[in-house]
């Protein structure tokens, strides 16, 4: 982006400018008719709106032109070191970049279109927008320079070589990834496989109190990434605390698929993964009835597999935690962009029979959703400054891909995605039974984070209007992850929840009625949990049960290490 202003131009100019600029783009949110490849929609902007921003533009572009060398820095946390401050042209530069951003942000809403694509022609802007500030180059990012100047190159010398790394890696690196390793600093709660499939493998941990609940609690991650978000470190691990609370706890953990996994469908991770781990957890326990929790896809799943159950007259678990979980697809929030009827013929055409979705492609399109904090700043501080970014487990979880199985994927687009069909009873078959939510009467524990951009919080309340068994939730702070990941010991973020339990039918009026409680919501959800989990029982002394699901090897077991 040009960092001298576009002031003084007429609002035809101004469509030119827009229109010239993002032809490409708007293609990647295209399904292009092959008779006429290239081909965009013409760009129509509100004649009102654009003549208000022109407006607007020309005045903010004046004051900024008289100000000349003496122009203000943003504020913004990219421009906000010393040197964009003690430059006069860095921080003319940055001032400059900041109103076309904004004047380009404000074109993309005045596009005269359906909501969607509005929406869409603002996220590509958004991208674009991005990718061409100021800071993200060596020639205008003073901040860089300096540190260039202070090490006698040593710093670009080193981002070379962080840049080369990273291209051999095939990621951007987040974090120091040399100081992880799956089993020795993360995911180390004491545990063993004692049962696996082609699949996943079923860890079961120790136990860490002399009695257990009788009912035995399962863990099912979201297949998209590794199991062990929640069991990152000792003192932030979901798992561990689980089994500090008592229960006896097992996960699913995974298998990362290779091409061998491409033709695998929904069907199967349900009847041969879902099914399957709910059966064997209860034959080891010697359960009629378990408590169970899903994760986000891994509750989409837990779902379906307990409508499943429930169509063959069969309700083996007692009682379903989900987190950040789609049931309801109707608000999907920012991943609603990419998704509609082409989108999902395209990847059924690609990928509908067999094939692999990349993990790396999935990590890099969740990246994109967040391009400054999750993409550029990395750009930035690797390359530019040679810097080593901190050694962080969550984002050295974030990194460690999994990919899917392009008939899996394909069916989930369409069937939840696309068209919702899991909310309309009869709608749609899986493992030859038609899913009905109504059947689901068993007590659930909905959890959902304010600031989720994955799962937005009002599609994870939608929940409630759907199962009818008896159900309590609540909204954490932060987002997507870090709102789960929130271990009461630390005393961090809060949680909102309803006193008298009313579950109207908006999260908008389930918020005029909830209180903000300071700290985790691990505590309200473990006390809840403890009145589904049955009476207490003396601590099984060895894992599995019997010869059938023995001890197998220990935890985090051989899945886990399986990489993309």
């Amino acid at each position: 982006m040009n960092s001298e202003p576009i002031w003084g131009q007429s609002a035809q100019a101004f469509q030119q400018f827009f229109g010239e600029h993002w032809a490409k783009t708007l293609q990647s949110f295209q399904q292009i008719d092959p008779k006429a490849p290239g081909t965009v929609p013409p760009v129509q902007f509100e004649p009102g709106k654009l003549q208000a921003l022109q407006q607007e533009y020309v005045r903010e572009a004046t004051a900024l032109w008289a100000a000349g060398m003496k122009a203000p820095v943003p504020k913004d946390k990219r421009f906000s070191a010393a040197p964009w401050e003690h430059n006069p042209l860095a921080a003319f530069s940055a001032a400059s970049y900041a109103l076309n951003a904004k004047v380009l942000t404000g074109m993309a809403d005045a596009v005269q279109a359906d909501e969607k694509t509005r929406q869409r022609i603002r996220f590509a802007v958004e991208q674009w927008v991005a990718a061409m500030a100021p800071s993200n180059f060596l020639a205008l990012n003073p901040d860089a320079q300096q540190k260039a100047i202070e090490t006698r190159g040593e710093s670009i010398a080193k981002g070379v070589q962080n840049l080369l790394h990273d291209i051999q890696q095939g990621h951007v690196s987040m974090t120091d990834e040399s100081v992880f390793e799956v089993g020795k600093n993360v995911a180390t709660t004491e545990g063993a496989v004692v049962y696996e499939n082609e699949y996943f493998q079923l860890i079961e941990y120790k136990p860490l109190t002399a009695k257990v609940h009788e009912r035995p609690f399962l863990m099912v991650p979201p297949c998209i990434n590794k199991y062990y978000i929640l069991d990152l470190q000792p003192d932030n691990s979901l798992i561990r605390y689980a089994v500090s609370e008592g229960h006896r706890t097992f996960v699913v953990s995974w298998r990362n698929p290779d091409a061998t996994m491409g033709d695998r469908t929904w069907d199967n991770y349900i009847e041969d993964a879902i099914l399957r781990a709910i059966a064997v957890v209860q034959e080891i326990a010697g359960a009629p009835k378990i408590n169970a929790l899903g994760f986000c896809v891994g509750g989409t799943m837990l779902a379906t597999g307990l409508a499943v159950l429930a169509a063959r007259g069969e309700h083996p678990v007692a009682s379903a935690t989900f987190l950040t979980t789609l049931i309801d697809f109707q608000d999907t929030g920012i991943l609603d962009l990419f998704i509609d009827e082409n989108f999902v013929k395209y990847r059924e055409m690609q990928m509908g029979q067999g094939g692999l979705m990349a993990g790396q492609d999935l990590a890099s399109t969740f990246s994109f959703l967040r391009p400054n904090d999750l993409v550029w700043n990395y750009v930035v501080g690797n390359y530019l400054k040679g810097e080593t970014p901190p050694a962080f487990d969550l984002l050295y979880w974030n990194s460690d891909c999994t990919n899917l199985p392009g008939p899996w994927y394909a069916w989930y687009l369409r069937n939840f995605y696309l068209e919702n069909n899991m909310v309309q009873p009869g709608r749609v078959t899986v493992c030859g039974e038609q899913i009905d939510l109504r059947k689901l009467k068993l007590p659930v524990y909905v959890y959902g984070s304010r600031e989720d951009h994955i799962v937005p919080i009002t599609a994870s309340y939608a929940s409630t209007q759907v199962l009818p068994g008896p159900k309590r939730f609540v909204m954490g702070a932060s987002g997507h992850i870090a709102g789960v990941i929130n271990p009461p010991a630390k005393k961090k973020r809060s949680h909102w929840i309803r006193e008298d339990g009313a579950l109207p039918p908006t999260h908008a009026q389930w918020l005029e009625g909830a209180q903000e409680q300071p700290g985790s919501w691990w505590e309200d959800w473990a006390g809840w949990l403890k009145g589904q989990a049955g009476k207490q029982i003396a601590a099984p002394k060895r894992y599995g049960q019997g010869t059938k699901y023995k001890e197998r090897m220990p935890a985090p077991g051989s899945y886990v290490l399986q990489k993309a």
